[in-house]
C-alpha cells in the first residue's frame, strides 16, 4: 500500500471511528434530547484538549452476530482532558452503538482510562449511557464490570471519582456509580436500577414508569443514591465543573485556594437577627451559611435527601471548607438515619481530600420513633460518630442554638475530634432539653407543689438558666469560646488557619470497621 493510499486507508477508518452508531443513530440520541458522547466530552473539556484513548478498539467475539457488528471504539469514548486548566480522565458510552452496551473491550477501554487517571493522580469522571452488560459477550461482560468495580475501589480516597448518568443505568452497571463519590442526573434523561420496570411487572405485579422508579426524582429525594439533579445536560456539565474547581486533584494535595474578592475581616452584623427570639422556632440555615461563607460560594450536595441536615462546599477567604449545618425547617433538625448517613458520607469524602470541616449546630437530638429505632438509628447514628472521629482535617464548630445529648456529641464535642468550638451566648448545650431535663430532676418539687404547672414553668426556667448556658460548657473546657454572632465569619476563617497545619496521629491498622 502506498503512502496516499494508506493516509486514505486512515481517514477513511477514522472517519468511521468518529461516525460511531451512524447517522440514524444520532438523530435519535437528539430525538431523545440528549448529546452524543463525543458532544458530551466537547461540552465538558477546555476547547481542543481531549486526547483519545484506545479509539480503534473493537469487539474480538464472534458469536451471536458479533462479527458483522465491530464498531471502532466499541461504544464507549475514553480518555483524558482538561476542564479550567486541570487535567481528567473521562469515559463517555456511546449509546448509538449497541445501546452503549458494555463488552470485553469496552470495559477494557474505561478500565485502562480509571487506572490512568489513579496513575496521574487527578479526578476521573463516567459518563454513562448504557443499555447494561452485553448479553452476546456473556461472562466477559461480567468480568469487565468487575474490573472497573474493583478500580472504583481502589481509587476511592485517593481522586474524585464522578458519575454522570445521562441515559438509562440498569443491571450491574450501576453500581459503579455507586461506589464513585457524586452522582449526577439530568431529568428525563437519566435512569437508574437494578431491574427495570417490566421486570418488576412482572415478578411483583407493581406497575411503574422508568421516570418514577429510576429517575432523578427518586433517586435525589427518596434513596439518596444521587447527589445532583439538573433540567439539562448542558447545566449538568456546568455543576460537574464547579464541583471540581472545589476538589483537589488527589489525596495529596490540598484544595485550590481561589481569590473570591470577599474580605476575611467581612464581620456579619446581620446575622444574629436571623435566629428567632423564639427557641422553638424554625429558621433557614442556609440563610447563615449565605451570610458567613464567601459570598455565592456555597455548593450544596445532597440538597433533595435528608433535608433536616445541609451538607456542601463552600469557601472561607478563598479555601475550600465542607459545611455540615442542622436545619431546624425539617423534623426540627433531628438527627435520623438519613441525615447521619448523609453527613457521614459526606464527612468522610472531605477527610480524603483534605478539606476542612466546619459545622453549625442546632439540634435537639436523634429523632425518637418506633421506625427509626427498629430502622437502625443506633447503628445510622453511629456512622456520624465514626466519621467525625476518624476525621483528621481540621474540624471547627459553631453552636448556633440547641446542642443536646449524643447529637451534641456527633456535631461538636471536642472529645469526639473537633478541635475548635465555638457558641453563640443563645447556645444550650445539655444531656436533653430543659422541659425533659427539669421533669426529671425536679420532680419532687413539682409534685409536691399546689401549682405544678407554675411550678414546671418555674424550674424549667431555673435549669435553662443555670445548667444550659453556653459559659457552663466553657468553664469545663467543653467549647473554647462564647462568641459575638457579629464575628462567626471572622472567627471561622482564624480557627481554620490556627490549624491549617494540623498533624494527628492514629493506631496504626489496616483499616477500620464502620458501622455500616
Amino acid at each position: 500500500m502506498g503512502n496516499s493510499e494508506a493516509l486514505q486507508n486512515y481517514k477513511d477508518r477514522r472517519a468511521k471511528m468518529l461516525q460511531a452508531g451512524g447517522e440514524s443513530g444520532v438523530q435519535k440520541q437528539h430525538e431523545k434530547g440528549k448529546l452524543t458522547a463525543r458532544e458530551r466530552i466537547s461540552t465538558f473539556l477546555d476547547d481542543s484538549t481531549f486526547i483519545e484513548s484506545n479509539a480503534f478498539a473493537t469487539v474480538r467475539t464472534k458469536e451471536f452476530g458479533m462479527d458483522t457488528k465491530r464498531f471502532p471504539g466499541d461504544g464507549v469514548v475514553a480518555g483524558s482532558g482538561k476542564v479550567n486548566g486541570r487535567q481528567v480522565f473521562l469515559s463517555s458510552q456511546d449509546f448509538t452503538v449497541l445501546g452503549g452496551s458494555l463488552g470485553e473491550m469496552h470495559a477494557f477501554k474505561i478500565a485502562s482510562a480509571q487506572e490512568l487517571a489513579l496513575q496521574n493522580g487527578v479526578p476521573f469522571v463516567s459518563i454513562n449511557d448504557s443499555g447494561g452488560a452485553r448479553i452476546q459477550e456473556g461472562v466477559l461482560s461480567l468480568e469487565g464490570y468487575a474490573r472497573i468495580f474493583k478500580n472504583n475501589t481502589l481509587s476511592s480516597g485517593v481522586i474524585p471519582q464522578i458519575s454522570v448518568i445521562l441515559g438509562p443505568c440498569a443491571g450491574g452497571a450501576v453500581y459503579s456509580p455507586a461506589i464513585t463519590d457524586f452522582i449526577f442526573m439530568v431529568d428525563n434523561v437519566s435512569h437508574m436500577y437494578i431491574t427495570g420496570p417490566a421486570v418488576i411487572k412482572a415478578v411483583t405485579g407493581e406497575d411503574i414508569s422508568h421516570e418514577e422508579l429510576g429517575g432523578p426524582l427518586p433517586h435525589c429525594g427518596k434513596s439518596g443514591v444521587a447527589h445532583f439533579r439538573f433540567t439539562s445536560e448542558e447545566e449538568c456539565f456546568e455543576a460537574l465543573k464547579r464541583l471540581l474547581s472545589y476538589l483537589p486533584s488527589n489525596n495529596r494535595e490540598l484544595p485550590p485556594v481561589v481569590d473570591t474578592g470577599d474580605p476575611a475581616d467581612r464581620k456579619n452584623d446581620g446575622l444574629f437577627s436571623i435566629l428567632p427570639e423564639d427557641a422553638k422556632r424554625p429558621y433557614d440555615v442556609k440563610d447563615i451559611i449565605a451570610e458567613v461563607y464567601d459570598k455565592d460560594s456555597f455548593l450544596e450536595v445532597h440538597a433533595d435527601y435528608a433535608k433536616n441536615i445541609v451538607v456542601g462546599f463552600a469557601k472561607l477567604a478563598g479555601r475550600t471548607v465542607g459545611i455540615m449545618a442542622n436545619q431546624p425547617k425539617f423534623l426540627a433538625a433531628s438527627l435520623d438515619i438519613d441525615s447521619s448517613d448523609k453527613a457521614a458520607r459526606f464527612l468522610r469524602f472531605c477527610d480524603a481530600f483534605n478539606v476542612p470541616i466546619t459545622t453549625l449546630v442546632d439540634v435537639p437530638g436523634y429523632l425518637p420513633g418506633i421506625a427509626q429505632e427498629h430502622g437502625g438509628i443506633i447503628r445510622h447514628g453511629a456512622k456520624l460518630l465514626y466519621a467525625i472521629a476518624e476525621a483528621n482535617v481540621p474540624k471547627i464548630a459553631v453552636i448556633l442554638r440547641k446542642a443536646y445529648g449524643g447529637s451534641m456529641i456527633a456535631m461538636s464535642s471536642k472529645t469526639l475530634g473537633y478541635d475548635r468550638t465555638l457558641a453563640w451566648p443563645t447556645a444550650e448545650i445539655a444531656v436533653m432539653g430543659a422541659e425533659g431535663a427539669a421533669n426529671i430532676i425536679f420532680r419532687k418539687d413539682i409534685d409536691e407543689a399546689e401549682d405544678k404547672a407554675a411550678k414546671r414553668a418555674e424550674k424549667i426556667e431555673e435549669f435553662r438558666e443555670n445548667f444550659m448556658n453556653p459559659y457552663i460548657a466553657a468553664e469545663l473546657g467543653i467549647i473554647d469560646d462564647v462568641i459575638d454572632p457579629a464575628y462567626t465569619r471572622i472567627e471561622l476563617i482564624r480557627a481554620l488557619e490556627l490549624h491549617s497545619r494540623k498533624r494527628e496521629e492514629k493506631p496504626a491498622k489496616k483499616h477500620g470497621n464502620i458501622p455500616l
